[in-house]
């Protein structure tokens, strides 16, 4: 559903909403993004922490259960660290497709696909606006093909 679906109440016969060839429930991937951001904060805090952690079981433990205990939080913590650095990049690039799909709704582009090329030809500011309504629209290239086939079915069901 597209955010002006969304705003008209506009849905197809199958309780679908129609969104001119493309279609993303803003609201549902705001929802994803908040668990993701502090998630990538918790990791954030184990990468940058993972000595802290470790000096807990100084005291509480074995010399065995002390040494593997450090080796895990040191791998553990680095491999958070990855987590986070990517997740934030996933993150920031949803933050951008959400703001690129509501504008490309609200300018009424169809089939808009949030590629980097066609997001930049979305108009910025008051001058792209102007040249948007005065000088034309650009065109956008159209969603991938892979994206618009179905999925195969799933080799594992078992059809009754």
């Amino acid at each position: 559903m597209t955010s002006r679906d969304a705003m008209d109440g506009r849905q197809d016969g199958d309780g679908t909403a129609s969104g001119d060839g493309y279609a993303i429930e803003i609201t549902a991937v705001r929802k994803m993004i908040d668990p993701l951001e502090e998630s990538v904060v918790a990791a954030h805090m184990v990468k940058d922490n993972k000595d802290r952690l470790a000096a807990h079981l100084q005291g509480n433990a074995t010399f065995e259960i002390l040494a593997s205990g450090k080796g895990f939080l040191s791998a553990w913590g680095y491999g958070m660290g990855q987590v986070a650095e990517h997740a934030d990049d996933v993150v920031a690039r949803l933050h951008e497709v959400i703001a690129a799909y509501i504008l490309a709704d609200l300018l009424a582009v169809e089939n808009f696909s949030p590629t980097p090329d066609n997001i930049s030809k979305l108009p910025v500011g008051g001058a792209g606006r102007w040249t948007w309504e005065n000088v034309g629209r650009p065109t956008f290239d159209p969603p991938k093909t892979l994206l618009q086939e179905e999925w195969p079915p799933d080799p594992t069901e078992v059809s009754a």
